[in-house]
């Protein structure tokens, strides 16, 4: 299994990926930083899930997912954000997105949502 986080700030994606190792839940990790660098990575290592942020600089991470669900209609998308409002979840899902987490998560929570996107 391999993740892809995508998120402007370090230390969220360090963040996230010590939640990941601790729990076991994935085999190899991989990152980027803004949108467009997520599609490059996206095409390149196929992940089996992308934690996707939503601002970002160069692209944001709408603008993003809607590329990679362009790219690739089974992609299981979760997005990670402190952006909570209601118009920004709803247009995440309407773009494709599989759920939302919003920032600042608990680790429990980040596990739990993962594991039902994974088994969808």
């Amino acid at each position: 299994m391999k993740c892809l986080i995508v998120d402007d700030a370090a230390f969220v994606r360090m963040s996230l990926k010590q939640i990941f190792q601790s729990n076991g839940l994935f085999d190899e990790m991989v990152e980027a930083s803004n949108g467009l660098e997520a599609i490059e990575v996206y095409k390149r290592e196929q992940p089996d899930i992308v934690t996707m942020d939503v601002t970002m600089p160069e692209m944001d991470g709408l603008t993003a997912i809607k590329h990679i669900m362009a790219l690739d209609p089974k992609a299981k998308i979760l997005v990670c954000s402190a952006m909570g409002q209601k118009d920004i979840v709803l247009e995440a899902i309407q773009a494709g997105a599989k759920n939302f987490i919003v920032k600042p998560y608990e680790s429990e929570k980040v596990v739990e949502v993962v594991k039902a996107v994974l088994a969808k």
